[in-house]
């Protein structure tokens, strides 16, 4: 263990950068290509015998492109589970494609990449079964020149099953991540093939080191040139060489390179600069693969007095941890989807993320990259023992180290991955040898990437200290134990210790019941957000997550529980029923989670101007609830306001009720969930007010050093009288996959949002684009995702649209019943 302990603290001066994130973005030579392989697949859900057949008779399959989420079509039942999000998510599927390969390709290597197929893929090519992996969350790749056909037509076969209780939360349904068919020459660089490192940095020179492996797969020796260079973010080369590689045949040889970078510009949060490395191979003069890969240059470390430091500086990490579900849209990946949650996360000031719990798509990985958010990459959620009943762990024993490697292997040269976690709450915790196998998965990592510290979201405490599993990861990992930071760090002197996750408290968006309320169920299957004092046991007040990392500056930060809401576990509504083999549909119609401070379509909710309160520094104040409270004049509100200044007023109709200092002023909250916070909470992050409803005008004034520095008013809105549309973007690439999000809010004559408004909203659209998904937040909502109309909740909904790959105009109408309608144009280019 001191020899394990020893490298990691060497290591860990020195890191690395970054990715290949999709070797689709490679610039090739004219005979060597990775091939865009989504569109023209052929579709059926059903059991089938000899469907696999070159012969097989496929005609009236439904046509569709990739990525695809079949389970995310529906519809919603209580017959299914509510914890997979109350979708049809178990059952076999067929996927099949017929497609030619050019007679000018008899010589090359053919193979299939798969980003991930939910789950246990199994591969035919003309009717020859090719290979399988069970994972679903994991890529993959398979030769298909034995079984290919050239210059005549081939067909593809992949069966995937997914299972019912296979997961915790929602997964998804099919081959929902993207998918390339790659043809090589017989030399070529392999996937995963290049390994950068960034061994020596300094303001003045970076030493750049790439490890390249070259594959030659033709049945004699080889001589190759392999040509190195390095561009800048501007395009410029900064650095090159190259190097004679003899590649012995049938065989893999690997050529390490190091080129300096002169005055490099450090990838980091506020500037994260990326850089290309293009690796070409040159044979005989004649180039046979280019192999392009992004990358950062940067340092980490990991100390236990100062915490994290990025390129030498401390940075507290304000993490959130995401589930792959990408809300309406479901499983099926999509770019934009995932760099739109990372921006509304970094809005709230996030900077860090932990993919729970799962190896994550390359696309959330090069979103994080360009945005400058760290990430810890989660492997597993079981180990051996199960959680539920068609997990993980039936795999466990076959695949967990081709599934670790694998994914260590495609994401270690992003710059924005900080961490690997080899597992979370995993049930070996409570085993005496248990550290075996944390062992052994702490060792894999090591091998394949010595740059970067392992780690374990732990929940058993003490568990993972007496049974020795703590000492064998680089970084602890404590879910819902801010009180045990201080113990954990002084009893063990040589552990690095972070909340891998936090907080865990629900609420829906819009939602006050007065008067406040503490329990965890409400008759409408929905959670106040008057906010975040409802949660499940093991749930406790973000301000306690303050309070202790305040106090124990030796963590790391924090990672809270979610940063959005996602599809299934509907906590804290929903309960196990053994009777139904664990079903969860006691309190249907709960489908989806309670816990992000933002919803499922990405909209806001108070919990979120709280985060944003403690991790932004550009002066903002918030104030809730609504102000429409018809019946209840003359009655006292409870107001709270969130703010990073000092002190806050509060007017109504422009009377004052006062100002109250950050830190000084109290607000009282009873706690109830944690054992540690029983009783009253005293919340110095809070500011409130006992206030009389009048309506009219609720407006806060934020003040630092008795300036003004942000306002927020809220006013009473009258009768629902219009649509009104916001996109996120009026303009998007015509590429078939580009999307725009649009924000429906339901107003009164004035312009103002309608706080209680339902109104069904009916959806047109016209020209270069097509629905993509529609949705609202509504955790209780079964109505589809893919309908032409949706009901708002709370005053919005949500209507996503997706580019063609035709250029023009896309228009949108959105219309309800007595109210005026809007049309929105998006342009596609």
């Amino acid at each position: 263990m001191k020899i394990i302990k020893w490298v990691c603290s060497i290591v860990l001066l020195v890191t690395i950068t970054s990715i290949l994130s999709c070797k689709e973005t490679s610039k090739r030579s004219a005979s060597i290509e990775d091939q865009n392989f989504n569109k023209g697949w052929l579709f059926k859900k059903d059991t089938i015998v000899g469907a696999e057949a070159i012969n097989f008779k496929d005609t009236e399959w439904r046509k569709l492109d990739l990525p695809h989420d079949w389970a995310i079509e529906g519809p919603f039942s209580n017959v299914n589970n509510a914890r997979t999000g109350g979708l049809p998510i178990d059952g076999e599927v067929w996927y099949r494609k017929h497609f030619n390969l050019d007679r000018s390709y008899s010589n090359k290597q053919v193979s299939i990449e798969f980003d991930g197929a939910m789950a246990n893929a199994k591969v035919w090519l003309n009717g020859e079964y090719v290979g399988e992996r069970p994972y679903g969350y994991i890529g993959f790749e398979l030769d298909l020149t034995p079984y290919a056909k050239f210059g005549e037509e081939n067909v593809i076969a992949v069966k995937l099953v997914t299972k019912h209780l296979s997961a915790r939360w929602y997964p998804g349904a099919g081959i929902y991540r993207n998918v390339r068919l790659k043809i090589n020459d017989a030399i070529h660089i392999p996937q995963y093939g290049t390994y950068i490192t960034t061994p020596n940095v300094s303001k003045e020179r970076a030493e750049v080191s790439i490890e390249t492996k070259i594959k030659n797969r033709s049945s004699s020796h080889s001589e190759a040139i392999l040509n190195t260079i390095i561009k800048n973010d501007k395009g410029m080369v900064v650095s090159e060489t190259k190097t004679n590689v003899s590649i012995e045949k049938e065989s893999e040889a690997v050529a390490n390179v190091s080129l300096n970078v002169e005055n490099p510009k450090l990838w980091d949060i506020i500037n994260p600069v990326l850089y290309e490395a293009t690796s070409t191979v040159i044979v005989e003069g004649t180039i046979v693969d280019r192999y392009i890969t992004s990358f950062g240059i940067r340092t980490i470390e990991f100390d236990r007095e100062k915490g994290f430091l990025l390129n030498g500086n401390a940075v507290k990490l304000n993490g959130v941890c995401m589930h792959h579900d990408q809300g309406p849209l479901g499983s099926a990946i999509n770019f934009r989807a995932k760099q739109r949650q990372m921006q509304i996360m970094q809005s709230m000031g996030v900077n860090a993320l932990r993919t729970s719990h799962n190896p994550p798509s390359p696309e959330i990985l090069k979103a994080c990259d360009e945005l400058g958010i760290v990430v810890i990459v989660e492997a597993f959620d079981e180990w051996k023992i199960g959680k539920v009943e068609n997990g993980y762990n039936k795999h466990f024993d076959e695949w967990h180290e081709i599934d670790l490697r694998d994914m260590i292997k495609r994401d270690r040269n992003h710059p924005s991955v900080i961490m690997w976690s080899i597992g979370n709450e995993i049930l070996e915790q409570s085993q005496k040898d248990g550290w075996k196998i944390t062992k052994r998965l702490n060792d894999i990592c090591h091998d394949e990437d010595n740059t970067r510290p392992t780690t374990v979201g732990f929940n058993y405490f003490p568990a993972p200290f007496e049974n020795k599993l703590a000492e064998y990861v680089d970084v602890v990992g404590m879910n819902y134990w801010p009180e045990n930071y201080k113990e954990i760090l002084d009893n063990n002197p040589e552990m690095i210790v972070y909340g891998s996750e936090t907080s865990s408290m629900t609420s829906s968006r819009g939602v006050y019941h007065l008067p406040i309320e503490y329990t965890e169920k409400h008759e409408t299957n929905h959670v106040t957000s008057y906010d975040a004092i409802v949660g499940p046991p093991w749930a406790y007040l973000p301000d306690a997550e303050f309070d202790a990392l305040a106090k124990e500056p030796r963590s790391l930060g924090e990672f809270i529980w979610t940063g959005f809401d996602y599809l299934g576990e509907p906590t804290p509504y929903g309960g196990r029923d053994n009777s139904t083999n664990g079903y969860w549909n006691d309190d249907w119609p709960s489908r989806s989670s309670y816990f992000g401070p933002v919803d499922l379509c990405g909209f806001p909710k108070d919990r979120y101007y709280l985060y944003q309160s403690q991790w932004t520094t550009k002066p903002m104040v918030h104030v809730l609830p609504h102000w429409n409270w018809e019946g209840k004049e003359g009655e006292k509100i409870p107001v709270f306001a969130y703010t990073n200044a000092e002190e806050v007023e509060l007017f109504v109709n422009g009377k004052s009720y006062g100002k109250k200092v950050k830190g000084k002023d109290i607000t009282e909250i009873p706690a109830e969930y944690h054992e540690f916070e029983k009783g009253m909470y005293k919340s110095k992050y809070r500011l409130s007010w006992q206030v009389p409803y009048q309506p009219g005008a609720l407006k806060v004034v934020a003040f630092k050093g008795g300036k003004e520095v942000a306002t927020k008013e809220i006013k009473t809105a009258g009768a629902p009288a219009k649509v009104t549309l916001i996109a996120d973007r009026t303009e998007i690439d015509a590429d078939g996959n580009d999307l725009s999000f649009i924000t429906v809010r339901i107003e009164d004559k004035d312009g103002n949002i309608c706080p209680l408004a339902d109104n069904l909203v009916n959806f047109d659209i016209q020209g270069a684009g097509v629905l993509a998904a529609v949705g609202n937040g509504d955790q209780t909502s079964l109505a589809s995702f893919q309908a032409t109309n949706r009901k708002a909740f709370n005053g919005l909904c949500m209507f996503i649209v997706k580019s063609t790959e035709t250029a023009g105009e896309i228009k949108i109408t959105a219309s309800s019943k007595e109210l005026a309608s809007e049309t929105i144009t998006v342009s596609t280019n």
